[in-house]
């Protein structure tokens, strides 16, 4: 049993599939367990509320060992720990791969929830965490590279800047949510449910050295990694022009009447993961 101070309780559901969201030659049981609390944790915080808890379902084959079963549940855990939430409970079957979905629960403490459907034309539009990090590990896994090692690290681990949500709708933010599936398609969603367009500054994205490093490596353009890659879960927002940011926050374009995400000036090939094309 959870408490709801508020009255009211934000929730969200999410499905990590062995061989297709993580592999066990890759990612550890902890980062697993991180990981998947955390792309969970992130939803919460993105709609401005505090995680107060997660369940867990999980489907094991018979050849997880007890000791890797051990180090998940510490990732659920330790992950949890940073919010303050807890691991509530959950379920387990057995199953031909480790599956495992994840439910967790917020609190809004008083303060209206930050949808996606808020973005006006004149707001601005920022973001706050990595972007691009996870993308530009897995490609560098799938490639047999060992390094640059915090872009790998990136992809086992996301580190979603979880303080922010709660700091953006003081800020008073119009509109929010957690990029997951790329920032072009995750925007794409912002911009379709405020019937607004938004139009990004390509410019405003400052390419870190181990992405850049990353790309040379592999003849990629980092720029799709940062606009199009997923699993880093870092939050978009966007904001009244006057709004006050912390340096957390960086701004990255601003909101027009139209529709969809434009970025001034770069035709890309993709929007972002597709999880029924991929």
């Amino acid at each position: 049993m959870l408490s709801a101070p508020d009255g009211r309780v934000v929730v969200t559901t999410d499905l990590l599939i062995e061989g297709r969201h993580f592999r066990r030659d890759w990612s550890s049981g902890y980062d697993i367990g991180r990981k998947a609390a955390a792309q969970n944790l992130s939803d919460i915080t993105a709609m401005g509320a505090v995680p107060t808890g997660i369940v867990v379902g999980l489907g094991l084959p018979s050849d997880a060992a007890l000791t890797w079963l051990d180090d998940l549940t510490d990732g659920f855990r330790d992950e949890c720990d940073l919010v303050g939430a807890s691991v509530a409970g959950g379920d387990i079957t057995r199953c031909d791969l480790v599956v495992i979905g994840v439910t967790a629960l917020g609190d809004l403490g008083g303060r209206a929830p930050v949808t996606r459907s808020g973005a006006r034309p004149g707001d601005l539009v920022a973001v706050a965490g990595r972007l691009g990090h996870a993308a530009a590990g897995l490609a560098l896994l799938r490639e047999g590279r060992d390094g640059p090692a915090e872009l790998i690290e990136a992809h086992r681990r996301p580190a979603p800047p979880y303080a922010c949500g709660i700091e953006a709708a003081t800020f008073g933010a119009t509109s929010m949510l957690d990029v997951s599936d790329g920032l072009l398609q995750d925007l794409g969603h912002v911009a379709k449910a405020s019937g607004v367009a938004l139009v990004l500054d390509p410019e405003a994205f400052v390419i870190p050295p181990p992405i850049a490093d990353a790309a040379r490596q592999l003849g990629a353009d980092p720029l799709e990694w940062v606009l199009s890659g997923g699993e880093d879960h870092a939050l978009a927002a966007t904001f009244p022009v006057h709004a006050r940011l912390s340096p957390a926050w960086t701004v990255v374009g601003h909101v027009i009447e139209g529709e969809g995400v434009q970025v001034k000036g770069v035709s890309l090939v993709r929007g972002g993961w597709d999880h029924f094309h991929e």
